[in-house]
Order: structure tokens, then C-alpha cells, then sequence
């Protein structure tokens, strides 16, 4: 089995700003966007998509409906594919958040919920069950999954079974791609590829 995570490609956001469950628009056309993907993923040999699924977000739906038309298959979003909620923290530029309550945060990284929007755990748990519904459907092989930073990290953390606190630490360009591999006799993870 074959999964490719994609990151979405630049938003039109001021950098500093969270915007994590917030519907930002692409910094470029999407068409554009996802013939470069497409030519990137035929360069790295990755096979192509029997499927392509998406966050609902537009900065991930409108990139996987332009593969989908590329690579002439079909594509799906779900809700359990978008990024964290920050609550009251969307759309605030970092520096401006109160110190404490970031530092909150850090402090009970897992749990806390200072912003009103979903903790860690939450969100790491939306995530895992989406992939484990997914792992059981062999006949999406290969599956591209257009979606967020957070999300792709929770995938690799879970198959490689790392903390996802270590996974924050990977570099993770925009329109970066993860591949990953599942053997489908030992049912046994590997990462093709990191950030390609």
C-alpha cells in the first residue's frame, strides 16, 4: 500500500499568522501548483494515484481537484483532514497571542486548550482514526492525500511509531510530499520519502 501526503502550497498570509483551521487562499493559482506536484512525483517514480483525497480546506481541495483532472482519477475531501483548530488563535499573528498562554501550552502540550479550539490529543486522535479507516481499504493504493503540516506529521509519527513532539522538529516545505509504504504481507511501515 501507497499513501503520498502533500502539504498545500503557500497561502496568502502574512507569515507570523496562525491559520491553521481557518479557509486562507493559495498565494498561486492551484493549476499551477499541481502540474509542478505532478511533475515532481513523476521525477521521484512515485506511482500514480488510484485516488485522491483531500482536506475541505481550499487550499488543499482546489490543488487535489486540479491532480484529480491531471491524473484522471477521482477525488474526495473529509473534514478529518484539516489542520488543528486553534480556536480564538486563527488568524492572529503569533507574536501577538498572550506569552502565557503559549507557554501554557507548551507546558501541557497534549492536553491544553487555551485557544477554545481543539488540544493536541484531539487532534492527534481525529487523525489517527481517519488513517486506521484508511489502512483497511487496500483498493485506494496508491492514494494521494492533499492536507495539512499537522496531519502529515500524526500519519508519520503513527507508522513510524514516534511521539508526534518529534516529528514538529522535520522540516516541512510547502508542497512537500511524504511517501510512505506499507508491506502488504508483515503490514510493516516504511518512509519512502521525507519532505521530497
Amino acid at each position: 500500500m501507497d499513501i503520498v501526503l502533500i502539504r498545500h502550497p503557500a497561502v496568502d498570509v502574512e507569515e507570523g499568522v496562525c491559520y491553521g483551521h481557518s479557509d486562507v487562499a493559495l498565494a498561486d493559482a492551484p493549476e499551477a501548483s499541481a502540474a509542478a506536484l505532478a511533475v515532481r512525483l513523476a521525477t521521484l517514480q512515485v506511482p500514480a494515484p488510484r485516488v485522491l483525497l483531500s482536506s475541505p480546506l481550499t487550499r488543499c481541495a482546489s490543488v487535489a481537484a486540479a491532480l484529480a483532472a491531471n491524473f484522471g482519477c477521482a477525488y474526495s475531501c473529509d473534514d478529518s483532514l484539516k489542520e488543528m483548530d486553534f480556536g480564538t488563535w486563527e488568524l492572529q499573528r503569533w507574536n501577538d497571542i498572550d506569552r502565557a498562554l503559549i507557554d501554557a501550552w507548551a507546558n501541557d502540550f497534549e492536553g491544553a486548550r487555551a485557544h477554545g479550539g481543539e488540544s493536541v490529543e484531539q487532534f492527534v486522535s481525529r487523525v489517527r482514526t481517519w488513517f486506521d479507516a484508511l489502512q483497511q481499504t487496500r483498493e485506494l493504493s496508491p492514494a494521494y492525500v492533499v492536507t495539512h503540516a499537522g496531519v502529515m506529521r500524526v500519519i508519520a509519527a503513527t507508522v513510524l511509531g514516534l511521539p508526534v513532539e518529534r516529528c514538529l522538529k522535520w522540516s516541512l516545505d510547502m508542497s512537500g510530499c511524504v511517501w510512505l509504504r506499507r508491506d502488504d504481507v508483515t503490514h510493516d511501515w516504511s518512509m519512502v520519502r521525507w519532505n521530497a
